[in-house]
């Protein structure tokens, strides 16, 4: 991974040349020379996925009138269909290691992954093996074979790239094939503001559109620096603001997954916030400096140690807290079963101690800790949806998720309750025009009480396959008001 001349290759030693195609001082006369190199190791993924969805149950199944309610033809069983997502990949090496975004070859948690489809731009295609995946960086490899060495790129230090510098995405924007844009350097050290270790990227006005996840981000010496991931925007096109995973923390995680190692991370077991003005000025500290501790989970590093809500972690093995460099990031670089100083404000005054930093539970389990509560200090926050695979993202726009018993607690909520409770909602849908959003409850749909995501994807598959585009949600919010919306489906 490291060490390789800079460049497509079609061997370690078999060096593409590509100086001279950037002057010194100014912009580049044309890109065409710097694309011509790289764009060799620049691949398309595609995949295939089933999913399963169980059809409702006939309310008069067993009783006389049941042959008179049969809702479709064939009966009740559940219902297998296909479904598809695209993206892109780079090649690192010339035995065919291939990296992406983990959410390009993941599917829905209701699908079943059958098959990844590596194609390189002169059309070659390949079935790849999933190599290994990290849901909470987002990274992926994968695997393809053939007897001659693949052409590869190399990881350069995207610690040194600089707001302003030019880079170029290559990529599979709409299922286009290979699409090279340029731009610059936007921003470093980015954040979305949805917390956790990885919410850190560079930030690039080159345009990357869906189907560019998982593609890499060039500096001028033909080094990738970044790996796109994902954009902000109001319309779900590129308006300039696109982000990629920087390449000094994506390139040690590759390179475990290439050897087979398991991804372990620090954790503390706290919920945070940063300390904005308001909160600096209430407890008469230094704006823009430290963490403060909102909740400490029973049993973890924290707890141990003595913090207390109220807290403010300011530092952590000798490395400040800030907004580039959150208590999140530092302690997930840590190794578990580490020992190390943990300097803290209390009451005005400054506190420090030695802490053992222990293991971080799974994306699964932290969501379940922390779902509708603060921010856990390296939970995974919920992506928006957009028109996806799952029947309820394509058509509603919502990811929700069943309420159990702790959920329920955490929305206020008797333990028996039963619905979805929404993680999140596709600006652009009318769900979100209707005000549906995070924490609001789903009881029932159409007059039909939901307990699962296969409930309410039933009722929708039977409204859309009765050639209608709305269902009526019975939802509740945080504060218990409960009412009847009709909810339009989303244009696909």
């Amino acid at each position: 991974m490291t060490g390789y001349p800079a460049g497509a290759q079609v061997a370690q030693n078999d060096r593409i040349q590509i100086q001279n195609t950037v002057p010194v001082a100014g912009a580049p006369a044309s890109f065409a020379d710097l694309t011509a190199a790289l764009q060799p190791a620049v691949v398309n993924i595609s995949t295939r996925q089933s999913i399963t969805i169980p059809q409702a149950q006939n309310p008069f199944e067993g009783t006389p009138f049941g042959q008179f309610f049969n809702r479709r033809r064939g009966g009740g069983g559940p219902q297998t269909r296909e479904a598809t997502s695209l993206g892109s990949g780079f090649i690192v090496s010339a035995d065919g290691y291939v990296v992406t975004n983990n959410h390009v070859v993941s599917p829905d948690q209701r699908a079943q992954l059958e098959e990844v489809t590596v194609t390189l731009p002169n059309g070659t295609e390949y079935l790849a093996e999933v190599v290994g995946t990290d849901p909470s960086s987002d990274l992926a490899v994968l695997k393809i074979q053939r007897a001659e060495p693949f052409p590869f790129v190399n990881f350069g230090d995207s610690a040194q790239a600089r707001v302003g510098d030019w880079v170029i995405a290559i990529g599979n924007p709409f299922g286009l094939g290979g699409t090279v844009t340029s731009g610059i350097v936007s921003a470093v050290s980015r954040s979305t503001g949805q917390g956790g270790a990885f919410d850190r990227f560079i930030q690039t006005d080159a345009a990357i559109n869906r189907g560019n996840s998982g593609g890499p981000l060039f500096d001028m010496q033909g080094n990738v620096i970044g790996i796109n991931n994902a954009i902000l925007s109001p319309s779900g096109g590129s308006v300039g603001i696109g982000l990629a995973i920087p390449a000094e923390d994506a390139a040690p995680i590759v390179q475990a997954l290439i050897n087979g190692e398991e991804i372990m991370r620090g954790y503390l077991g706290v919920q945070i916030q940063p300390v904005d003005e308001d909160i600096a000025e209430a407890l008469g500290i230094e704006d823009g400096i430290g963490e403060l501790v909102q909740g400490v989970q029973p049993g973890e590093a924290a707890e141990d140690a003595g913090l207390q809500a109220g807290d403010v972690v300011i530092s952590v093995n000798g490395q400040d807290v800030t907004p580039d460099n959150t208590l999140s990031r530092i302690v997930a670089n840590i190794e578990p079963g580490t020992t190390v100083p943990l300097t803290y404000i209390r009451n005005g005054s400054r506190s420090r101690v030695n802490l053992t930093v222990g293991r971080r539970p799974s994306d699964e389990e932290l969501m379940q800790q922390n779902m509708f509560q603060g921010d856990e200090e390296d939970a995974p926050t919920p992506p928006v949806p957009d028109a996806g695979n799952g029947v309820m993202e394509s058509l509603l726009g919502i990811q929700a998720v069943e309420i159990t018993p702790q959920i329920a607690r955490q929305l206020g909520q008797p333990a028996d309750t039963k619905g979805l409770a929404i993680l999140a909602v596709a600006p652009t849908s009318d769900a979100a025009r209707r005000g549906l959003s995070r924490g609001v409850m789903i009881l029932s749909a159409n007059g039909r009480a939901i307990s699962s995501v296969e409930d309410l994807e039933s009722v929708l598959q039977d409204v859309q396959d009765d050639g209608r585009e709305a269902v009526l949600l019975r939802v509740r919010s945080r504060q218990g008001a409960t009412q009847s919306l009709p909810v339009r489906f989303m244009d696909n």
